[in-house]
């Protein structure tokens, strides 16, 4: 319950970056989206690692470990974006909500086995 609030946390920071990038029309939403995921990426990683998982061995390891799940959420996030607005015509909002909700799944099990692995 914890990792899905704190999840919560990270991809509402990436949203919000997102849409103020979208709607201000600074980037495009692939750019706003890299930029995005990479502020909720790393609030996330500060939060579980004290509140949820509760580790502090290993930290430069953990959050190499971390980013380096997050990029294969990125990856995944950024072809989701791009066949949802791209190809079915569906709204940049929307899509991005959704694509939230996949890969807060992929993670949340990458990092419990990966970066979180107690020692």
């Amino acid at each position: 319950m914890l990792y899905c609030v704190i999840g919560f946390s990270g991809g509402g920071l990436d949203f919000c970056f997102y849409s103020l990038l979208v709607v201000t029309k600074l980037l495009d939403y692939q750019a706003a989206n890299a930029i995005g995921y990479a502020s909720g990426t790393l609030l996330s990683f500060i939060l579980n690692a004290k509140f949820n998982f509760r580790v502090t061995d290993r930290i430069a390891l953990r959050l190499l470990s971390f980013f380096g799940v997050a990029a294969l959420g990125y990856l995944a996030s950024r072809g989701l974006l791009g066949w949802l607005i791209g190809d079915c015509g569906f709204g940049k909002y929307l899509s991005k909500a959704a694509t939230l909700a996949m890969v807060v799944l992929l993670q949340y099990n990458l990092n419990r086995l990966i970066s979180f692995r107690k020692s």
